[in-house]
């Protein structure tokens, strides 16, 4: 029997600027703004949680809450971003 192959973001990708990464108290506002716990703060450091990516709402919430550029949510089936 093949082995089930896990398909996260389908339909949304998160990418975190590296510069940001690190930023500890920028991973704890993350994971406190998203509603539906796509970043987690991992000692200090931002962890996109990949299995719940396609649960994003496109609320905006992690864009307004990084600074300019730090967070970018990609809509995979149309090819726009969310962005500032």
């Amino acid at each position: 029997m093949p082995e089930a192959k896990e398909m996260n973001g389908v339909f949304i990708a998160v990418d975190v600027d590296d510069a940001i990464r690190d930023d500890a108290e920028l991973a704890a506002k993350l994971e406190e703004v998203c509603p539906v716990d796509i970043f987690a703060d991992d000692g200090g450091r931002v962890k996109i949680v990949e299995e719940n990516l396609d649960e994003c709402i496109l609320c905006n919430l992690c864009v307004e809450a990084a600074p300019p550029g730090g967070v970018v949510v990609k809509k995979l089936y149309d090819g726009t971003e969310l962005r500032r």
